[in-house]
């Protein structure tokens, strides 16, 4: 396959080169603080002898894993340390295609584009099912897609784009589903944290042998850099896993693991309560602003991103690029997460100038 720039970096780059002041809300850089314990496990990282700075053990750092594990309630055996959820999120996919019959990945539409990605660059067949018009899947429509050919079932809560939660019954059933048609659910749960509605539930709970759930530190400490996530793999698909991530990666950075352990132990509760309430305060006040431009817009129940669509402005790269030299104002084209929502743009309030950039929108479509 050929390499395109994600549509990502192209907006990006289009607002830095923009001749005029533009609010960046095109990508899931958290804005607000790591915990403080994460920097002192740096900065007592740079002090460790010099065995400590070469290659640690593939899978990743034994007491990196026994955390996850007993905080994630698995042996830790299961459990791969990544570099970051992306990689856990590929791990599981090409695992699971190697190791289930079948060649087709369901995916929701709209959808985070990098499974679309992953799914074309593993030579698998794409299948999308539509979500609500609250963002929601309705588990029911993944029972009918699927069938013999179906190896994969992925799907990403809360969710990016829509912000939706699928809740203990959506994710049952998705395991369910899986099950059914000897196939594998890629539960992507890196938003974990970013819970506004009380209703996340991890496909751990399922405890289904057909259940690969991925995440990360990035979203929930602040440190997307860093590139610390995990898997946490059936027991067939651990050993495929680990070569995979030897063969590419070799091992993960020991600095970035030690920092993330050291914030694992020592980070209070209120810390990630903070930062939803932060979040949960952005949501209103973009929302508000949404309502006086006049614009349709999915309320988001997790994670920190709104899609709205605005009357005769779809979500083209075009009409994006238009937003950003005459609103400044930077978002995601619907087009570049499905079909479904293309009519539409997605906001991430990962700045603190996310009210700004609110009025902004509400005064140029006013």
């Amino acid at each position: 396959m050929s390499y395109d720039e994600p549509l990502f970096f192209q907006v990006m780059a289009y607002a830095d080169e923009a001749d005029r002041d533009v609010v960046d809300m095109v990508s899931g850089n958290p804005d607000w603080e790591p915990p403080e314990p994460l920097r002192e496990g740096l900065r007592e990282f740079a002090d460790a002898p010099v065995e400590q700075y070469q290659y640690p053990p593939s899978e990743g750092l034994a007491a990196l894993r026994e955390e996850i594990a007993a905080r994630r309630g698995v042996d830790v055996e299961r459990v791969v340390v990544t570099n970051g959820a992306g990689e856990a999120n590929y791990l599981a996919m090409a695992c699971g295609l190697e190791a289930h019959p079948g060649n087709e990945v369901i995916l929701t539409d709209p959808v985070y584009p990098y499974y679309s990605g992953r799914t074309e660059m593993l030579g698998a067949d794409a299948r999308f099912v539509p979500v609500d018009d609250d963002g929601r899947l309705d588990p029911a429509d993944v029972r009918e897609a699927a069938g013999d050919d179906t190896a994969l079932i992925v799907a990403c809560s809360p969710n990016n784009p829509t912000g939706a939660v699928y809740g203990e019954e959506v994710k049952r059933e998705l395991a369910a589903v899986a099950e059914a048609n000897d196939a594998l659910f890629v539960s992507d749960e890196v938003y974990d944290h970013f819970d506004f509605s009380g209703r996340f539930f991890s496909a751990l709970g399922c405890d289904s042998p057909n259940v690969a759930v991925t995440n990360a530190f990035s979203k929930s400490m602040a440190v997307t850099g860093l590139r610390v996530g995990y898997a946490v793999l059936p027991e067939r698909l651990v050993g495929p896993a680990r070569t995979r991530h030897m063969l590419v990666n070799v091992a993960g950075a020991a600095p970035s693991q030690h920092a993330v352990l050291n914030a694992l132990r020592e980070t209070p509760p209120d810390y990630y309560e903070r930062n939803r309430e932060m979040l949960c305060d952005r949501v209103d006040a973009f929302t508000d602003a949404l309502d006086e431009a006049g614009a349709d817009y999915i309320t988001p129940e997790g994670a920190f991103y709104v899609l709205a669509r605005f009357d005769d402005y779809p979500g083209t790269l075009d009409n994006v690029e238009r937003l950003i030299d005459e609103a400044g104002v930077a978002g995601m084209p619907g087009e570049a997460f499905g079909t479904a929502y293309d009519d539409w743009i997605r906001f991430a309030l990962v700045t603190p100038r996310a009210v700004a950039a609110a009025e902004r929108l509400a005064e140029y479509f006013r």
